[in-house]
């Protein structure tokens, strides 16, 4: 299930700092990590789900929309602006990521190397693949 995951945050008046660790905050041992950055306005990235991926995406800076979309085309939208949240996304979810900031920056945290055959990148094909 899609959910928000809140790390912890250590506040001090020099700066505030957050950490993550494998098992206290990620369900998952982080095997790939990989980061987009400088998103012309108006793009979108992702537009697929991972067939045995799980996957954490957390805005480091600025703030982007996490849309998930349903087999049946409805839709949840997830805001992610604050670098202590991140959203827990399971294999088998359909995902893209839209209205990014200027200068946002995404950190997203794989449960496995990159393989592009996990990938599923046609939706309609995707939704057969779940009866």
């Amino acid at each position: 299930m899609v959910k928000i995951i809140e790390f912890p945050k250590i506040l001090d008046p020099r700066g505030n700092l957050t950490f993550l660790q494998y098992q206290d905050q990620v369900p998952f041992k982080i095997k790939r990590t990989f980061w987009t950055y400088d998103v012309p306005g108006g793009e979108s990235r992702g537009g697929h789900a991972y067939h045995q991926q799980e996957e954490v995406i957390i805005a480091l800076s600025g703030s982007f929309d996490v849309v998930i979309t349903n087999p049946d085309g409805s839709t949840k939208t997830y805001q992610l602006n604050r670098s202590y949240y991140g959203l827990y996304i399971p294999a088998l979810t359909w995902r893209h990521m839209e209205n990014f900031s200027t200068n946002s920056l995404s950190l997203h945290l794989s449960s496995m190397k990159f393989d592009e055959q996990d990938y599923e990148r046609n939706f309609e094909k995707f939704k057969t693949q779940l009866v």
